[in-house]
């Protein structure tokens, strides 16, 4: 069986407090988007994990959708399977593809194997494997809040504009884009600016990852200011980085972008 996990954007990011935990509260609109993987997992006489495309970092032990079939198999009766996954949701971006992944994984084993698992069963198992994973189990737009794991539906379709992704030559690493944020509680929530008019969000809507990811990276703060300059509605940096997108009225001619970069067309 076959499925193809898809990437998401974030459409503002406001890290909120510093939980006890050590992680973060943060905010964000978590959007669906085109680009996708393919995920394929068949029974077999061992378990097994191959990958084609883009090279992924890890062993096979630390690949999510193995750790995903490990966390089932404590509950369930599987049979080993063979997984392979074609790897092309740019890595370091900002993407969520490693936990779209997941979450795709945890769909296919439940209807491959029947087991019965609701969309919230799904959920909480995929919470285990990461704070974004949750997110596409239903995969459609939403207000995100908390460690990024908890959701309010909204109301949000930009199937009518033109969506345009940059990937620079640049891994930004978590750990890099939260050295020095201040968390900072907000006064406007994204929950009320995301339903103001798409030409307003440059002013109200940011990214805080953006002010240490920018400093590091100018090639990644030039890549924004050259998609408003070919005249996108809205740019941001995507979750931590590093890609960059912009939403367009009409698809813009980027080819001076696409010589050290990946460009996508979504």
């Amino acid at each position: 069986m076959i499925l193809f996990p898809n990437a998401k954007i974030n459409i503002g990011l406001n890290i909120t407090e510093r939980r006890p935990d050590g992680y973060h509260n943060l905010e964000t609109i978590f959007y669906p988007i085109g680009i996708k993987d393919a995920l394929e997992v068949v029974k077999n006489d061992k378990l097994t994990f191959t990958s084609t495309g883009l090279d992924i970092p890890g062993t096979m032990d630390d690949n999510l959708c193995v750790k995903g079939y490990h966390m089932l198999k404590q509950d369930y009766d599987l049979p080993p399977v063979s997984i392979h996954l074609h790897k092309h949701i740019p890595i370091g971006a900002g993407l969520g593809g490693g936990s779209s992944d997941a979450a795709f994984f945890i769909r296919l084993m439940n209807d491959e194997f029947k087991l019965g698992l609701s969309v919230d069963d799904m959920t909480d198992y995929v919470r285990r494997l990461g704070a974004d994973c949750a997110f596409f189990v239903e995969n459609k737009p939403v207000f995100a809040f908390e460690r990024g794991d908890e959701f309010e539906n909204i109301k949000l379709d930009l199937s009518a504009y033109k969506i345009i992704l940059v990937m620079p030559p640049v891994h930004v690493s978590t750990g890099e884009a939260f050295r020095g944020i201040k968390p900072t509680p907000v006064k406007d929530s994204l929950f009320d600016l995301i339903r103001e008019p798409i030409a307003d969000w440059k002013k109200l809507i940011k990214n805080d990852f953006e002010q240490t990811v920018f400093k590091n990276h100018v090639e990644i703060r030039g890549i924004k200011a050259a998609l408003y300059e070919a005249g996108a509605i809205y740019s941001s940096m995507s979750g931590s980085g590093a890609s960059v997108f912009g939403i367009f009225a009409e698809t813009p001619d980027l080819k001076f972008l696409e010589g050290e970069n990946e460009v996508f067309y979504l």
